[in-house]
């Protein structure tokens, strides 16, 4: 009941651009950016259409391939997917006992997340997080019939009052995650440049501390947040194809197990706890 809010992601991001053009921010859109290199004092951003330049540099590319290339082994994505029903009536809604509008979660290691819309949709999500092979990013991997129809059947055993009821969007897209599944920091070319990457899903509650720890680190100074022991340390990285795939495919089966289980984890969940990865690190 305190320490927690709920917020539209997409609103976020739209008045934190308002805010940051109502500050003479310069923002390109639609521009990637395909490498990072020292020019004079400061640094360059090379893009299809000519160079950005700036004196320190912040990034926050999240799925995609780090311009500081060092770091790449430490991310890798995975797409999420989710469902939204059409409008429940005021007699579907009252049959759930939904009341208090609040934000659901359940607590199994695959877990499903459930909000309420204004207009008295059901968002539900989560659970079938896909890695692909290599870790390819495609706006074709968006889209997902088979997960799609799980999530519906597993909707029904969660709300099986709400038989017949029709699902209006469905939707998918990458997050990136690293092998302690919260975000790790750093900085390059001689503090020129900060970075912050590896949120695993969890990015819009904590990017804005994400980003205060940038600008520390940027700042040069030692401050409390710099001090933290997840700013100063790095998660394990990712090994090359095909063990990548193999040991996220043997974490994923094993949290199923576990679920289906009461919880009880397995010989390579237990390994995975001791040497500090996952969600239990």
């Amino acid at each position: 009941r305190r320490g927690v809010a709920m917020l539209h992601p997409a609103k976020l991001a739209w008045g934190l651009k308002r805010a940051c053009l109502e500050l003479g921010v310069r923002i390109h859109e639609h521009t990637r950016g395909l490498d990072l290199v020292r020019s004079g004092s400061g640094m360059a951003v090379r893009t299809p259409y000519g160079r950005v330049f700036a004196r320190r540099v912040a990034l926050g590319t999240n799925i995609f391939p780090s311009l500081v290339k060092r770091i790449r082994p430490y991310t890798v994505p995975v797409y999420d997917y989710a469902l939204m029903t059409e409008p429940l009536t005021p007699e579907q809604l009252a049959s759930i006992g939904w009341k208090g509008r609040q934000g659901l979660g359940d607590s199994a290691n695959q877990f499903h997340y459930f909000r309420l819309s204004a207009d008295n949709r059901i968002l539900w999500g989560g659970y079938d997080a896909i890695y692909p092979y290599g870790g390819r990013l495609s706006a074709d991997l968006d889209q997902r019939p088979e997960t799609f129809l799980k999530l519906a059947e597993q909707f029904f055993t969660c709300f099986p009052q709400l038989s017949g009821l029709n699902f209006s969007h469905a939707w998918g897209g990458a997050i990136d995650t690293c092998s302690r599944f919260t975000a790790f920091f750093g900085t390059a070319h001689q503090g020129r440049v900060a970075y912050a990457a590896g949120f695993t899903g969890l990015g819009v509650g904590s990017t804005r501390f994400g980003a205060d720890v940038m600008l520390d680190l940027l700042s040069g100074e030692e401050t409390a947040r710099t001090r933290l022991d997840m700013v100063r340390s790095k998660p394990m990285p990712f090994p090359p194809e095909p063990f990548a795939w193999a040991g996220i495919e043997i974490t994923k089966r094993s949290l199923a197990h576990a679920d289906s289980n009461g919880g009880h984890r397995n010989l390579w969940l237990k390994t995975m706890d001791k040497l500090g990865l996952g969600f239990d690190s």
